[in-house]
């Protein structure tokens, strides 16, 4: 198996490094893990292409490679230039150092990377780490995705849904536990959640030169969704799949809307 990983924390990111060792295990010895990362950070670039200027790319290692551009970016690059003449059988996208889940997912340039694989028609996976109060001062910020990537995945590929005959390609959001690998309780199947009252806004700041300049501002990411859904899952100490489409339109308004426009 040929595996095209990629993530949205950059090419030396350690996150990165956990992906390739579940890659490589899931590759097999023989088969292949290329690696087409960001040059730089772009967390929270979510889908975005570099679609009105050029991106320069090179290449760091054997099968390694960084380019100046998001993670749909490197996705397309791996698959039409690196790859051309071998295109991978699955694309990875993470390890994410934080999670993904509920409106999180709307942000993520880990998710743009699997979103722009399935739209290429490829298998994709996206995979995160929840970061909490059991793991964020840790050593090894990642045990939980380390220890259960490598199975998360392989159930995946074994037993989930690859539907190759629809216009808008399913693709996996896996986000894994803010916990010690040990701790893990199991795998549930999550929709997407929603945190009430934890909005992105912004905080003002003003230069030494006077100039004002605003950060963005995330919010409390401990905040429950609704139970059974991904945020809940993962603070109960699941690892959450939430099965996704790039497919936007709100299927359910579709009648009323018929019925009420046309």
């Amino acid at each position: 198996m040929r595996i095209l990983i990629t993530n949205d924390d950059g090419i030396n990111a350690p996150g990165l490094e956990v992906l390739h060792a579940i890659a490589s295990e899931i590759a097999g010895p023989k088969g292949e893990v290329w690696t087409v990362a960001p040059a730089f950070e772009q967390s929270g670039v979510a889908h975005k292409i570099s679609y009105t200027h050029p991106m320069m790319i090179a290449q760091l290692g054997e099968r390694r490679f960084a380019a100046e551009g998001s993670p749909a970016d490197c996705v397309l690059a791996g698959i039409h230039d690196v790859m051309r003449d071998t295109p991978p059988d699955l694309v990875l996208s993470g390890v994410n150092r934080g999670n993904n889940a509920g409106e999180n997912a709307l942000y993520s340039g880990t998710l743009g990377g699997a979103i722009e694989a399935a739209l290429q028609g490829l298998p994709a996976i996206a995979l995160s780490q929840y970061l909490g109060p059991e793991n964020f001062a840790k050593p090894h910020q990642f045990e939980a995705a380390a220890q259960h990537g490598v199975a998360t995945v392989r159930t995946l590929l074994e037993r989930g849904l690859w539907d190759r005959g629809n216009d808008y390609r399913l693709f996996y959001n896996v986000n894994f536990p803010p916990l010690r690998g040990a701790d893990v309780r199991g795998m549930r199947v999550s929709p997407q959640g929603y945190r009430r009252d934890a909005f992105f806004g912004v905080e003002p700041h003003t230069s030494p030169s006077g100039r004002k300049f605003l950060w963005i501002k995330g919010g409390a990411q401990h905040t429950p969704t609704a139970p059974g859904t991904d945020v809940a899952d993962n603070l109960e100490g699941y690892i959450s799949v939430t099965p996704m489409r790039a497919d936007l339109t709100a299927h359910d308004a579709i009648a009323h809307l018929k019925e009420q426009l046309e």
